[in-house]
């Protein structure tokens, strides 16, 4: 095919992704992305379905199996510790900076640009003007807008669109397997371990230890406590830091003010089971994530597309979102193949698929999350609940 130059807003997950699968088939890709270091996302656990490690299972010699840990059951339960559910059940989880180092590590280090950070674009003849901070200007047959959910680009193409915030936060943080006792690492090491309470539901399981361990007993325990907090003023007062600054997406580790995260030891105490409780109350610095939606009317632009979390920023109750982001990426390399290079065509075909995929798992989220936050109805060893990018277990 001909080979398009394009240009890749952002160097995450799904922009290192794009930029590897793009490559592959032949495109002159580069990455931007505006950090002057790489990237760190200090404790962040994540569920990984097969797209999420495809480029790994089909492109290299490295076997997925290395980067994650694995867990045979799904099991809830009770606040006393009785086991109200359990399946056999295989998933991968791992964290994401393992999955990001061993991406960064396939991309020649002068095709992922630091401190590159794109300002501006413009379509300009058959391809798009980019802007850079430095004053740099330079062209591309095709923009990649993998830029995340405070994309610019989104900003500036569908200034319409907003974040919806869901009505709940996620609490998340994760502690050495090694810090807890053994009746609670024996209950939780081999298992997604859930707890259904009223409005609320929390899972926590084992991921790479920061060395990227996968031997039990060297790896981290990572909760994620899914808690309603009111829009308005009780949201601003939980996510302004302790320096007094209101950070409207996340408050990373070391940021939560301390009276909050007494308050979450205080409620895990009196209301999860033992063991759940103990791998909570023992992370030093729960981190907080607040659970949006984000849905776009179009992806592509021109020769602009949005991916992954810059077009649909979905609860992470299917754990599919870094799937979704690789997905959009897979699909459009697989697109400009088949077109031979026709930009506009791939794209056009391209679209069609991804804003159906989007809005199909964007709606399951939603049904998941209100489930548990608000009609009562989130049921222990319920069968939609099973992860999966196109569905349960797909």
């Amino acid at each position: 095919m001909q080979a398009p130059t394009v240009a890749v807003v952002g160097g995450s997950l799904g922009g290192l992704t794009a930029a590897l699968v793009l490559a592959a088939a032949g495109c002159d890709v580069t990455v931007h992305e505006r950090s002057p270091s790489t990237l760190e996302a200090r404790g962040a656990g994540i569920c990984v379905l097969d797209e999420t490690v495809r480029w790994f299972a089909e492109k290299t010699e490295i076997p997925p199996d290395t980067l994650c840990s694995s867990t045979g059951f799904i099991r809830f339960l009770d606040s006393r510790g009785g086991i109200v559910h359990e399946r056999a059940h295989a998933y991968r989880f791992s964290s994401w900076n393992t999955i990001y180092r061993a991406l960064l590590d396939q991309l020649p280090r002068e095709r992922y640009r630091l401190d590159h950070e794109v300002t501006g674009f413009a379509g300009h003849g058959d391809g798009v003007e980019l802007q850079l901070r430095s004053g740099d200007r330079l062209h591309a047959d095709l923009l990649v807008c993998a830029d995340g959910i405070n994309s610019a680009a989104r900003s500036a193409l569908l200034p319409e669109v907003a974040p919806c915030y869901s009505g709940y936060v996620a609490w998340r943080g994760t502690l050495p397997e090694s810090a807890l006792t053994g009746p609670t690492f024996a209950a939780l090491s081999d298992a997604i371990t859930y707890q259904v309470l009223t409005d609320s539901h929390v899972l926590v399981y084992p991921i790479p230890g920061p060395d990227g361990s996968l031997e039990p007993g060297k790896r981290l325990m990572n909760f994620v406590w899914y808690r309603n907090v009111a829009t308005g003023a009780d949201f601003e007062e939980l996510m302004t830091d302790r320096e007094g600054r209101f950070r409207q997406v996340s408050l990373p580790p070391g940021a939560a003010r301390p009276e909050f995260a007494s308050r979450l030891r205080d409620d895990a105490t009196a209301a999860l089971a033992p063991v759940i409780a103990e791998a909570v109350t023992g992370v030093a610095e729960p981190f907080v994530q607040a659970v949006f939606d984000i849905e776009v009317p179009r992806m592509v632009h021109g020769r602009v597309c949005l991916i992954g979390d810059a077009a649909f920023a979905v609860r992470p109750h299917a754990a599919a979102g870094t799937a979704k982001a690789a997905a959009d990426g897979w699909e459009l390399a697989a697109q400009l193949t088949a077109h031979h290079g026709d930009v506009e065509s791939a794209l056009a075909a391209w679209e069609r698929r991804q804003l159906a995929l989007g809005r199909g798992l964007l709606e399951r989220n939603r049904q998941i999350g209100d489930a548990s936050q608000r009609l009562g109805t989130f049921t222990p060893g319920d069968p939609a609940l099973i992860f999966g990018l196109r569905g349960p277990g797909r």
